[in-house]
């Protein structure tokens, strides 16, 4: 049962050096949902994201997570930023950077405490990944990649999980097993996914968060190609990624 408000925005208008990126808008996301922020890109959506993390200020209206302030309630926000940049010679492994997650938690620099590792290392069975916590970021797939990502979010214990692009650049049964992944986190977590694609797996999302300098939200039962169309400004075509053939292709 969803009953709390999660994520309350109202009357919001956000510029950057004078142009408007963001306009009037009105969103209100439940607990347990799941929702896919979709639109082309410079779209606003990363902007909206970083505006829920209290990253940005609103010119205008009001952004409210769990009926606080967003730099109040970031110690309940997990997030994925879109653009992760490791140096493959910087000596650090799996575990190292699944612990930079618990920084901002009363944690600091130096020795881990042992309840941290314990949190890390449960973080990286979620997702997967305990049998990789002694290799390096750059010896992993990009799957792998993306769910250390998550796992490092994960270690902060949050309520409210926010993904950026987490899909990008990933085939299609990689793609599908990340959706998995999140559907088992989305029974405990609010997840809030953006990508530009406008394919999408319906049996997964719930609304969709259409986001083109304003913002517009449809149940995922709605979303048809006129509605992309007229987001994107051109033809696009729906792409169901839950049927696959025996070479994991998409029919």
């Amino acid at each position: 049962m969803k009953d709390e408000t999660v994520i309350a925005i109202e009357g919001l208008t956000f510029r950057y050096d004078g142009a408007p990126v963001l306009e009037d808008v009105n969103l209100t996301i439940s607990e347990k949902e799941f929702v896919w922020v979709v639109g082309p890109n410079g779209g606003g959506k990363t902007t909206l994201l970083k505006l829920i993390l209290g990253l940005l200020r609103p010119v205008r209206g009001i952004v409210r997570v769990f009926g606080r302030s967003p730099g109040k309630a970031r110690p309940r926000i997990g997030y994925m930023p879109q653009y992760v940049r490791l140096d493959p010679q910087f000596p650090v492994d799996v575990m190292d950077i699944v612990l930079m997650g618990r920084l901002g938690n009363g944690v600091r620099w130096g020795p881990h405490r042992k309840h941290d590792k314990e949190v890390a290392a449960q973080a990286l069975r979620e997702v997967g990944l305990w049998e990789k916590q002694g290799h390096s970021f750059s010896t992993l797939s990009g799957g792998q990649q993306r769910r250390l990502l998550i796992a490092r979010a994960l270690a902060c214990k949050p309520d409210l999980l926010l993904l950026d692009e987490p899909t990008a650049n990933l085939d299609l049964v990689v793609e599908q097993e990340l959706f998995e992944l999140l559907r088992k986190l989305n029974q405990r977590l609010t997840i809030v996914m953006v990508s530009h694609d406008p394919a999408f797996v319906s049996q997964f999302v719930e609304r969709v968060v259409c986001v083109n300098r304003r913002v517009a939200v449809h149940p995922t039962s709605e979303m048809e190609e006129e509605i992309m169309n007229e987001l994107y400004g051109r033809r696009v075509r729906l792409v169901r990624h839950d049927q696959y053939n025996a070479n994991g292709r998409c029919v």
